[in-house]
């Protein structure tokens, strides 16, 4: 087996393809147009081939933040789809074009806090957007070649209760200069800053987080005004200043498998055209609150908000993107929903030497 660079455009179906060769629809696949963008900025995109047959993908990257954040010189790799037995030759591969670096870690897309990872359990449950799917012997691979297990978390799937379950007193809205503001499709571009410095001000302690620029959030929203729903993108200034912020989005996780993550112009164009079927489930990209604001029940504030906007749009569940284990908090919120764990998930490092 080989690995070889994408080089033309018979190698990038090749690499698209290949996830609709290993999976069926509980995959999730990234869309192409994010892939093709990251291969604009350089990304490395690789094929595994045995003879003629592509067996493996992964891409190779590095990131300077991130090898500040965990003090190390690390050779990252994402999209990383294998069929089964060939993970010891794609992971040996990997490290092999990892001369100079501490480790390897991964599956990232680019960065822990964008994408990545690798499910541990729940592999009879789908997948959604933002979020990691995988057949079973994946981690049994990576665990068989060495590869210890960073920053374990789990997702979350909550019904949406018909009663109220989060408690605010309402007295401190006005005696704090307290104001919830809501998504604005016409004003998305001047929103995104305000959650951006929140985001970055509110993660900045946990160990894989590294800081989101203007131009990232920008990709990683590219799209996001047309797909909004108002009523499940909240902040919450106290006397003018942002504090606290959740954003979810409808879920179209079932359609970007059926169009297998070709999002051209027709597809969203018929993305548009039946966005509101699109409101059964929600997925829950993203919440935080600034440091020296935490502990103050603001989000429970905005969780009673978001749980109004979750019943009156009609959605039947909410799922959350991956939570570490080490933030009990959040997690909390979700069982007061009624909420359970959903997939075990993890990322990976190999230490080189």
């Amino acid at each position: 087996m080989r690995l070889t660079t994408v080089d033309g455009r018979a190698d990038l179906r090749a690499f698209l393809r290949l996830t609709d060769e290993l999976y069926d629809e509980r995959f999730i696949p990234p869309l192409h147009a994010t892939i093709r963008g990251w291969q604009r900025q350089g990304v490395r995109l690789c094929l595994l081939k045995d003879g003629a047959r592509v067996v493996g993908r992964t891409t190779l990257h590095t990131s300077d933040a991130f090898d500040a954040k965990l003090g190390r010189r690390l050779q990252l790799f994402g999209l990383t789809e294998f069929a089964e037995g060939a993970g010891e030759a794609l992971f040996d591969a990997i490290c092999a074009e990892a001369a100079g670096k501490d480790a390897v870690f991964g599956p990232v897309s680019l960065l822990p806090n964008q994408a990545g990872g690798v499910i541990t359990s729940g592999f009879g449950e789908r997948g959604f957007i933002d979020s990691a799917w995988n057949h079973p012997y994946y981690p049994q691979e990576y665990d068989k070649y060495g590869f210890r297990r960073r920053f374990e978390s789990d997702t979350w799937i909550c019904p949406v209760p018909a009663e109220p379950v989060f408690r605010f007193d309402d007295s401190r809205i006005a005696a704090e200069d307290l104001e919830i503001h809501r998504g604005d499709r016409r004003r998305i571009g001047r929103q995104l800053p305000i959650l951006r410095e929140m985001l970055n001000a509110s993660f900045a302690g946990l160990g894989y987080y590294t800081e989101i620029s203007a131009e990232q959030l920008s990709q990683q929203t590219d799209g996001l005004a047309y797909l909004l729903d108002e009523a499940l993108l909240l902040y919450l200034t106290k006397a003018g200043r942002p504090i606290a912020f959740v954003l979810c989005l409808p879920d179209i996780s079932e359609f970007v498998a059926k169009i297998r993550g070709n999002l051209h112009i027709a597809n969203q164009l018929r993305l548009l055209a039946s966005r509101s079927r699109h409101r059964r489930e929600a997925v829950l990209i993203i919440k935080g609150t600034i440091p020296a604001e935490q502990g103050r029940g603001y989000m429970n504030l905005l969780s009673r908000e978001l749980h109004q906007g979750l019943l009156q749009g009609g959605y039947q569940a909410l799922r959350s993107t991956y939570v570490e284990h080490s933030n009990p908090g959040s997690a909390a919120q979700y069982r007061a929903m009624g909420g359970r764990a959903l997939h075990g998930y993890t990322f990976y490092e190999k230490d080189l030497g």
